[in-house]
Parts: C-alpha cells; sequence; structure tokens
C-alpha cells in the first residue's frame, strides 16, 4: 500500500510550508512517530512525523519550496521499491508531481477566438496523467523572469495586456506564474520601480519575515490613536531583581494585571461584534535575529509569577531552537513591546496585531529617571479616556509592587 505524506496544517492561517529538508532517503526504513522531514511554517521549524511503520517512497517534494497545506509531499509504502535514479527534477515539477491541483485557467491548450473544441498539436498532446501543467507550452522565454520561472500562455498575454512587467510577479506555490498571480499582482498595490535605480536582485524572504509583511499590511484598515506617558520604573527593576524574575516578565505581569481591571483593553473588533476574551493572555515581543515574534504567556494575571516565569523561561528556549509550536506565538489578547535595552530610544510607536486591541511599548530609561509608555489602541474598542484610565491605573501598579510577590 503505497500512503501520501502531506504537507501538515499547523495554524489557521498557514496556507503554504517550506521544506527545508527531508531526513531520510527514498528506501529508508521508518518508524511512526519518527520524523521524516522539517518544514518552516511563518514562525517555527517543526518535524513532519511518519503516522506509521513502513519506507519511504517518492517521488518526494523538492526541499527549499513553498508547498501548499495538504499537498503530497512523499510516500509511505509496505515493501522496500527498488531504487531509482531518474534526472532531478526542477523544483516546481517536483511539487507538481506530487499532488496536481486542477488550474482554471487553459495552460496546455489556448483556444483561439470563436472555437469552440481546439484540437492540440503534437507538442500539446495531452498527457495519460493529469499534471499541473503541460510543459511543451508552459516554457521559459529569455528575460522573461529573472528566476527562470515557467509562465502559462495565458498569464503572459493577459500580463501584456494589463501592462505589467512579469520580472515584478511572484510565481506560485508551483514556480509557475499563472493568470491568478497576475491578476493579483494587477490589484495589489504597485511596488517601486526598481529599473532606473541601482543593480539589485530579488531575494525571497524567510517565511517568518513574509508573515510578518502580511500580518503588518492586515493591520492598515485598523483605525489607531496613540497616548503616552512617563513612569519611573527603578523601584520594579530592584524588586524584579531581587524576586529573580526577567524585568520584561515582571513588566508584562503588571500590564496582565491592568488589562484585567479594564475588559475593554481584552476584546477585540469582528464583524460580528465585539470578542469579550474570559482570560488575558499576553503576547510579548521577541527579537529571533532575522524577525520578529510574540510568544504568548496564557492567563497572565491569574498565574502566579513564578509559574509564568516557567513558562517564559521554556518560550524563550523554543524561540533559540525555531522550535516554536503555534499555540506558543498565536492568540494573544494584549501585547507589549520593550525596547529599553537600546538607550538611545526615546521613544516609539507600536503596530496593534489582529486579534487585538491595543499593544504598549516602553522605550529606554531618560536621562531624568523616566521611561517613556506609549499605548497604541484600535478606537473601534477602546476610546481616549479608556486609554488615559488604563495608564494611569498602571501607573499606580508600578509604584506599589506587592502583587510582584
Amino acid at each position: 500500500m503505497k500512503n501520501p505524506i502531506t504537507m501538515p496544517v499547523l495554524s489557521d492561517t498557514m496556507q503554504t510550508g517550506r521544506l527545508t529538508r527531508w531526513n531520510k532517503s527514498v528506501g529508508d526504513a521508518i518508524k511512526k512517530g519518527e520524523a521524516v522531514a522539517e518544514v518552516e511554517t511563518d514562525k517555527a521549524v517543526l518535524d513532519v512525523e511518519a503516522f506509521a511503520d513502513g519506507f519511504l517512497a517518492g517521488p518526494l517534494a523538492a526541499t527549499d519550496t513553498d508547498i501548499p497545506v495538504r499537498q503530497v509531499i512523499g510516500y509511505i509504502v509496505d515493501q522496500k521499491e527498488a531504487p531509482a535514479t531518474p534526472p532531478a527534477p526542477e523544483p516546481h515539477a517536483a511539487v507538481a508531481d506530487a499532488a496536481p491541483v486542477p488550474e482554471p485557467e487553459p495552460t496546455a491548450r489556448i483556444a483561439a477566438p470563436g472555437t469552440a473544441n481546439p484540437v492540440p498539436s503534437p507538442s500539446q498532446a495531452i498527457p495519460s496523467a493529469p499534471t499541473r501543467q503541460n510543459t511543451g507550452t508552459i516554457s521559459p522565454k529569455s528575460g522573461d523572469h529573472a528566476d527562470g520561472a515557467l509562465i502559462s500562455p495565458y498569464a503572459r498575454a493577459l500580463a501584456a495586456d494589463l501592462n505589467l512587467d512579469l520580472q515584478q510577479i511572484t510565481p506560485g506555490p508551483d514556480g509557475v506564474i499563472h493568470a491568478s498571480q497576475v491578476l493579483a499582482a494587477a490589484l495589489a498595490p504597485q511596488d517601486a520601480d526598481l529599473r532606473m535605480g541601482p543593480p539589485y536582485q530579488i531575494e525571497k524572504p524567510s517565511a517568518l519575515r513574509a508573515a510578518v509583511a502580511r500580518n503588518m499590511s492586515a493591520t492598515l484598515q485598523t483605525p489607531t490613536f496613540l497616548i503616552s506617558s512617563r513612569f519611573n520604573l527603578s523601584a520594579l527593576h530592584a524588586s524584579a531583581k531581587t524576586a529573580k524574575l526577567s524585568f520584561t516578565l515582571a513588566l508584562g505581569r503588571a500590564c496582565a494585571l491592568t488589562v484585567a481591571e479594564d475588559p475593554w483593553f481584552n476584546q477585540v473588533w469582528t464583524r460580528q461584534g465585539l470578542a469579550k476574551r474570559q482570560r488575558v493572555d499576553l503576547g510579548i515581543a521577541v527579537d529571533t535575529g532575522t524577525g520578529l515574534i510574540t510568544p504568548v504567556l496564557r492567563d497572565a494575571a491569574v498565574r502566579p509569577s513564578s509559574e509564568l516565569a516557567e513558562d517564559w523561561r521554556i518560550l524563550l528556549a523554543k524561540v533559540k531552537s525555531g522550535r516554536l509550536l503555534p499555540e506558543d506565538y498565536q492568540g494573544a489578547s494584549f501585547y507589549l513591546s520593550n525596547l529599553g535595552i537600546f538607550p538611545e530610544i526615546e521613544r516609539f510607536n507600536a503596530i496593534v496585531p489582529t486579534g487585538a486591541a491595543a499593544i504598549l511599548a516602553v522605550a529606554a530609561v531618560d536621562s531624568d529617571g523616566l521611561t517613556d509608555f506609549t499605548l497604541s489602541c484600535d478606537h473601534r474598542v477602546i476610546f481616549g479616556a479608556d486609554a488615559a484610565r488604563f495608564l494611569q491605573r498602571l501607573g499606580k501598579r508600578l509604584e506599589d509592587l506587592s502583587w510582584l510577590t
């Protein structure tokens, strides 16, 4: 029996995963639960585990390619197959052969106007098994695309009609530019024209950086206002050190307790109405060196500081190893971003992430011993007076630290 291995769905927002490597080769024996491959999602690198005992069989999807979720990337068979050494396929071909997906626009044949049933030429003959595209008609032309991506005839003609530069269009997950990619490029905000500037090359962003770009673009429709105050944090620094807690964790705990006192800050606007959360899940921004991620401390207003500290230690270890799971970084109801370790930062504004109504940006200590706090709020949920009272309560909590023990 030949059972398919598919690209797993690891989060609600995941559409593709980047296959980074195979831990096994075709013909290798594998055990149920063994990691046969690694997949990079928008936030972490995760294992693809075997669901049964058997042997790994091809065709295997190519590494370093973005593959749609639920698409086949390999197979598990009961008996070892005889080794084969076919020519190495192109990345788009390996993915396409793994799991054909119907394409809404024609690629193998293009009908002439007024022709109901076009007859394919020999070079356009329909193969006996369905494939994503017919390489007889989808072929690269010199100068079409810097990456040598294939372009369907319909996509090529559509790009010409819309006066779009094929060099500026990103291929689909199969490595081919189809009409859907051309239409998406036509409807998207236009990139800057770089042709008159210095020479450049396009570099594919990491999955994490691409996810941050998507998430930030999704916040453009959020009506946001900012409100600031300045607090003395010397007592919190000293108390956190005595309690053997990180300063960021102590500050996050203060924020969570303040959010719990003002339910507006734990709600979020949806098309159905205001979503009222039953607990405070705190997201804290962490710099990974290659991007930004927000591990989440669950129920941060109720659980004791010592318990939160252990969770935070585990989360930071996962960040360092790149092994965060979706449940580790999704679903926060309030966010904290602390750039206090950079003494040059006097003030900064943070963007309210989707799924929350507010985020607090904390800068470095100023020469007068005060620190700037800037609260960014979704005005559909929070009004100016609400934000002012929040900072007022937070300021009092930073003076009376009895909650920290």
